[in-house]
């Protein structure tokens, strides 16, 4: 596993997403933006795409939404983790297995948007 070299690439290549030029719209209704777009083509997560917009049939509470990818330490086994923005955890789900490369990947969710942190 390679995730150190991964997560660096990761965070180099999401970094340069700031707004978006094209929405894509998901099965749910929900957008998505082009850094969320890239980051499913390049790395294979779409499913994570999924996960995260039928999480909110029906709409969660919060307005905004802080997701959280993370690697159970070594494993191919990840943990998805939403917070309210302020560490609040609000929902959570055990993936038994990506083959995501890197360990860990953050996302947000408000007015019907999931997007980049970097395209806030």
């Amino acid at each position: 596993m390679q995730t150190v070299n991964n997560q660096a690439q990761l965070n180099k290549q999401l970094q340069e997403f700031t707004g978006t030029e094209q929405y894509y719209r998901h099965l749910t209704g929900y957008l998505f933006t082009d850094g969320v777009h890239f980051l499913a083509q390049e790395y294979g997560t779409f499913w994570l795409i999924d996960e995260i917009l039928i999480a909110n049939q029906p709409p969660l509470d919060e307005e905004f939404q802080v997701w959280k990818l993370q690697r159970v330490f070594n494993t191919d086994t990840f943990k998805l983790i939403c917070e309210d923005g302020n560490k609040n955890c609000v929902y959570t789900k055990e993936i038994p297995f990506s083959d995501f490369s890197a360990d860990k990947v953050e996302l947000w969710f408000a007015n019907n948007v999931l997007y980049l942190p970097s395209e806030h």
